[in-house]
């Protein structure tokens, strides 16, 4: 039975964040993370589980161009605002940045060594560029059109440039002697891809003109053409080490004729098809091509179709890395089996998941999850490793709906919805569609799997009707897709069917609609039992109670309410959301639930107190998805930001780290105390600061200030501070100058502060700058305040020595006290002159306040007179 206590904190533990939006990309020497282009940032992702490391800001320009000096030390980069960076990969910070090209930057390559940077651009030139100077050492014209690739001879003792454009033509570049050593023509279309042999002696390339040219560099001519029957985006030579070089040999392949002038090299190409081919150049031969794509397709149509558009064999593992044209990454690696070579797709990476529409975890043990997006497929995630581990494709437009179960055979099964106006049934194991539901008139915007028997679903359409699928007919080794039949349909709104809720004894069904209702019907009939009234914008989400006779349901009027199923009443309303609430699921046995909605918040709510207990913002956009965990009742919530986040109770935790915390602190307390009873000063002021206890430092300090050593005592204990220690102290110096009854301790504090750390050390602490201005402000008030005090005792002294209190001892200073008595005397004088004229003038403003007064009265009654003369007329 599960557990009741009731869940206080939720924690964000994984995140599935847009990484790739189409562009360029480059990949670390020893496959650790790989540098790709979103939108106008650059995300650094981890290749093992495609978690962003970090992110670095650009310019508000789509990135055009990326590459990495081979110690994967520094990245540069270039966008649309043609501005060529290097970064400090250690620091993510830009270390310097110029612009060369009249246009965008098509392209980038770094040598060997890393000294040098080539760039190709839209304005048709080539620049090579020193890395640490920043200056151009080369300056290449030549080509007609775009330079679209790019690419220095990996021997680094030929300093040889290769270029490659949309103007069908390839440039050699001379880097010792500054010139092109050959223009190289065979392509009839653009050169997406170039390659260069093992042995350096042998050039190939690739265009969209289907075929594969090559080229002996000895002295330029073009061997021979090999056809592709496609237009190519990437060719890769696979080396003699390449596991892929390996399986090609232990396969026997058909006997052909072998040209004596062309060297044997073996090579992958990619490209619109979607399909990895392997090739043999002395034989012309396709040594292997994939039996189907890998690539999802909606339908058979010319646009629809995708294939990869650029790829690469990764240094250190020796995969072939692909990427296609909706931004996803295909890791493959080769297999033999029973004689014949496959290549596995080992892993998926999702680069941008568009809008999330709808999510659901898969199986019983949770380990993967179903999410339904702005494309015709669902993808199912692996949430060990975050990649995208298979796609069921089969709709032809957008999937709004889904909901998951395990049937009584033990079959993980998925139904879809879709703009299509169609349902689908899928099978994981088999990882393909067993059913189809056609019948409804409008998009299916809601469906719901059946919770107990596990052989029925409801869906619900935009056409504003309700129905009831079985399929039992389904069976465990239906080759063919079984068309499903509705068993029960019935109008249910006046709008949109929102969403849809299933009772836990599959004997009722929840309907929400944007007409602002929500309606109960009794399954299998689809009868009507209830309509629930009370919500003034449309519902989005229903669901039932796991063990109350209730439902709970969110609306677009910003709240949620729970319902009783007997009479329709509404029992509860909560209100926290600042807009339309858009998912609300029941938690902990129906004691909690956890909402979503469309300010991007997700709130922990307890029924019993009507209370919102946690409020997590970790989204920027509307969260239109949010899956429980019937296991562990983990959270995944996604919506219009393309992120989805994994949450896990952290409620146990928190409490351990609490009550760890806690402890800590008792520990850490005693040791102040010991410290304080040795007289220990610099390490209970250290101790103190750790845990961050300001008051107890200025008790510290306050002792301090009044022993005989506290200069060398104070000094010592600033001296001891680390940075971060020492900007808490002038924080609290600062809290503490701003009180005049203890700024003499501040004061102090920073007297020796200043004596102790030099002018550097001081301008290290994070703020200073702020902290310094605060200080200033008020210790001008404290120094005026003193002044004016001093002052204030000239006349005590005057009024002593006018008494003959205090007379100076022995002629010695004789003079001295002369002129001091002198001086005092005189400002005794001045101070009595000053409140003498101080008296004078306040004796005339109370004379003419009252000669004031008196023509004020004089009117008063002149005007009585008149006033009564006028009344006896």
């Amino acid at each position: 039975m599960a557990s009741t206590a009731l869940k206080k904190s939720y924690k964000c533990v994984q995140s599935l964040q847009q990484l790739y939006t189409g562009g360029p990309y480059a990949v670390a020497s020893d496959n650790s993370f790989l540098v790709c282009a979103c939108n106008d940032t650059i995300k650094i992702v981890d290749l093992s589980n495609a978690s962003i490391k970090s992110t670095i800001e650009g310019d508000s320009e789509p990135v055009t161009a990326l590459a990495l000096s081979p110690n994967n030390n520094f990245l540069f980069s270039a966008s649309h605002s043609r501005q060529i960076r290097v970064w400090d990969l250690s620091t993510l910070k830009c270390l310097r940045s110029w612009k060369g090209h009249e246009g965008p930057v098509m392209g980038m390559a770094c040598d060997a060594s890393g000294g040098l940077l080539a760039t190709a651009g839209a304005d048709r030139k080539v620049l090579v560029w020193d890395v640490d100077g920043g200056f151009c050492t080369h300056y290449f014209k030549g080509h007609k059109g775009v330079v679209t690739s790019i690419m220095f001879h990996p021997d680094p003792n030929r300093l040889l440039l290769f270029s490659g454009g949309d103007d069908a033509s390839i440039r050699v570049w001379d880097l010792t002697r500054k010139k092109c050593l050959s223009t190289l023509e065979k392509h009839q279309s653009a050169i997406t891809s170039m390659a260069i042999s093992e042995d350096g002696w042998t050039l190939l390339s690739a265009g969209r003109d289907k075929v594969v040219n090559l080229w002996n560099l000895h002295d330029y001519g073009c061997m021979t053409t090999i056809p592709m029957f496609e237009s190519l985006e990437a060719l890769c030579i696979i080396g003699p080490e390449s596991p892929f070089a390996a399986c090609l040999a232990s396969l026997t392949h058909p006997q052909t004729k072998k040209r004596n002038n062309v060297p044997s090299i073996n090579f992958i190409t990619v490209g619109e098809r979607g399909l990895v081919r392997m090739w043999s150049s002395d034989r012309a031969l396709c040594l292997f091509e994939q039996k189907s794509s890998d690539i999802s397709v909606s339908s058979d149509s010319e646009d629809s179709k995708r294939g990869f558009t650029s790829a690469m064999i990764l240094p250190a593992s020796q995969e072939l890395l692909c990427v296609t044209a909706d931004q996803q990454f295909f890791l493959y690696y080769p297999e033999e089996f029973e004689g014949s070579l496959n290549v596995v797709l080992r892993k998926r990476f999702v680069g941008y998941n568009e809008e999330i529409a709808d999510m659901k975890f898969l199986g019983d043990e949770e380990q993967f999850l179903a999410v339904s997006t702005s494309v015709e497929q669902v993808r199912v995630y692996d949430l060990t490793s975050m990649s995208c581990s298979y796609v069921l494709a089969g709709h032809t437009d957008v999937i709004l709906c889904l909901d998951t179960c395990v049937s009584s055979s033990g079959r993980t099964l998925i139904v879809t919805g879709s703009k299509d106006n169609s349902v689908r049934l899928w099978d994981c194991q088999s990882k393909a569609c067993v059913g189809v539901g056609i019948g409804h008139m409008g998009a299916v915007g809601a469906v719901a799997l059946s919770k107990k028997q596990r052989n029925f679903f409801v869906s619900g359409s935009s056409d504003r009707t309700l129905k009831v699928w079985h399929f039992d007919g389904v069976s465990d080794n239906n080759e063919e897709v079984l068309t499903l039949k509705a068993k029960a349909v019935v109008a249910a709104h006046d709008k949109d069917i929102n969403s849809l809720a299933v009772a836990p004894n599959d004997s009722l069904v929840c309907s929400g609609s944007q007409d602002r209702t929500a309606c109960i019907w009794r399954l299998p009939d689809l009868v009507s039992v209830v309509t629930l009234k009370g919500h003034k914008r449309g519902i989005w989400s229903v669901e039932f109670s796991p063990v109350d006779h209730c439902v709970i349901t969110a609306s677009g009027d910003k709240t949620i309410k729970i319902w009783a199923i007997s009479d329709g009443s509404c029992l509860k309303t909560f209100e926290g959301h600042t807009s339309s609430v858009l998912r609300a699921t029941f938690l902990t046995r129906g004691t909690q639930f956890i909402s979503c909605g469309a300010d991007g918040l997700v709130k922990l709510w307890t029924v019993k107190t009507n209370e919102c207990i946690a409020t997590y913002d970790q989204h920027e956009d509307k969260i239109w998805a949010l899956a429980v965990g019937k296991k562990t009742e983990m959270l995944a919530t996604g919506g219009g930001d393309a992120v989805i986040n994994l949450w896990h109770d952290s409620t146990a935790s928190d409490k351990e780290e609490a009550f760890r915390k806690e402890e800590e602190g008792v520990l850490r307390g005693q040791e102040l105390e010991n410290a304080l009873i040795d007289a220990e000063y610099t390490r209970a002021i250290q101790i103190a600061f750790e845990l961050h206890r300001p008051h107890k430092l200025l008790e510290l300090f306050g002792d301090l200030c009044r022993k005989s050593d506290a200069q060398d005592q104070i000094g010592k204990a600033v001296k001891a501070l680390a940075k971060e220690e020492r900007r808490l102290l002038f924080e609290y110096v600062l809290d503490w100058n701003t009180k005049p009854k203890f700024c003499h301790i501040a004061q102090y504090i920073l007297f020796r502060a200043f004596s102790v750390l030099s002018p550097a050390e001081i301008l290290e602490i994070k703020g200073i700058g702020e902290l310094l201005e605060g200080l200033i402000s008020y210790s001008q008030r404290h120094f005026i305040r003193v002044d004016r005090l001093e002052r204030s005792t000239f006349m005590l002294d005057y009024t002593l020595i006018g008494m003959s209190v205090i007379e100076p001892e022995g002629n010695e200073g004789r003079s001295e006290d002369k002129d001091a008595r002198l001086s005092i005397g005189l400002a005794g004088e001045q101070l009595i002159e000053f409140d003498s004229m101080e008296q004078e003038q306040q004796h005339k403003e109370m004379k003419e306040k009252k000669s004031s007064k008196k023509r004020k009265n004089k009117s008063r009654d002149a005007t009585s007179k008149k006033v009564k003369g006028l009344t006896d007329t």
